[in-house]
């Protein structure tokens, strides 16, 4: 380490798919959050830490900005306040494709009033034939608001990165290295496994079955040159069970197979993986079964 180390929290939030888990998988370099095209994809916290030669950065991921209509999206806006909180600096991913909304205002009213400095990034610019159409929303967030600063990227294309790192690094204060320098991740390799199911279940199915799919990991086997998870993917409707399934149990061996080889890649060990799917009515509104899937408090089990 050298002198006049830096380091900090800096909290990556904004409106659903403007793209904040790609952004993190992006700048600390390897894979630590789950990404869809879906909303609400990312349903906790989670740490990714970048450490260089002179500062350590520890970024958190958190659910998107959006209306609490379920138990399960009333714990998620907790999430997100929780995030906001004693941070060194926030960064307001926001896709330029879109145009500005209330929603949008909501969302920097919401950062800002922290006091806490926070960055405009505008993501998603390689979708942009002509990069001045990013002036207009760009006078539109300014308009009643200060940022720190505004940088353009592609977290997809992974452009734009190099400056937005100095943009942060240029405002962490001197500080030590929270976690040692080969740390990346506060998640157990338990429950990365279950959202790396989830992910896969999200790319795989239609509309109607995100929002509905939840992972639970029920058995975790360890052996020096393998490595048995038994896992069940819970939704709400019978129907949504069939499409999980599909046509002769094709799509959940799809599926099955896209995350165990996601999971022996990044794990770096062999893995067996047997999934079941399992209908439980009302999962959104049980507080003892989102406790289970709390990471902090994830058992795998559910007594219900």
């Amino acid at each position: 380490m050298t002198d006049h180390f830096k380091s900090g929290f800096v909290s990556l939030v904004g409106r659903p798919n403007a793209g904040k888990s790609t952004l993190l998988n992006a700048l600390v370099g390897q894979k630590v959050a789950i990404v869809a095209d879906k909303p609400q994809t990312t349903r906790t916290a989670i740490q990714g830490v970048l450490t260089l030669a002179g500062a350590q950065i520890v970024f958190v991921d958190t659910p998107g900005i959006h209306r609490a209509d379920s138990q399960l999206n009333k714990r998620l806006m907790d999430t997100v306040r929780n995030s906001l909180e004693e941070r060194d600096l926030i960064l307001l991913l926001v896709d330029v494709t879109e145009p500005y909304g209330v929603q949008d205002q909501r969302a920097a009213d919401m950062v800002l009033k922290t006091g806490t400095p926070v960055v405009l990034v505008l993501n998603k610019v390689d979708l942009l034939k002509d990069k001045a159409l990013m002036l207009p929303l760009i006078e539109q967030y300014k308009s009643g608001h200060e940022f720190a600063a505004y940088v353009p990227v592609s977290a997809l294309r992974r452009k734009g990165l190099a400056e937005l790192r100095k943009v942060i690094l240029d405002r962490l204060p001197e500080g030590p290295a929270y976690f040692p320098e080969d740390y990346v991740t506060d998640q157990p390799e338990r429950f990365l496994a279950a959202e790396l199911i989830r992910e896969k279940v999200l790319a795989a199915t239609r509309q109607e079955v995100p929002h509905s799919v939840a992972v639970t990991v029920d058995q975790w086997e360890e052996t020096t040159r393998l490595t048995r998870i038994f896992a069940t993917i819970r939704v709400e409707r019978p129907g949504q069970k069939g499409i999980v399934i599909g046509a002769k149990g094709a799509m959940l061996k799809n599926i099955g197979t896209l995350a165990r080889h996601e999971m022996e890649r990044l794990f770096g060990v062999k893995v067996y993986l047997d999934l079941h799917v399992r209908v439980q009515p009302g999962w959104r509104e049980q507080a003892a079964f989102l406790n289970a899937l709390d990471w902090r408090t994830m058992t795998g089990k559910d007594d219900s």
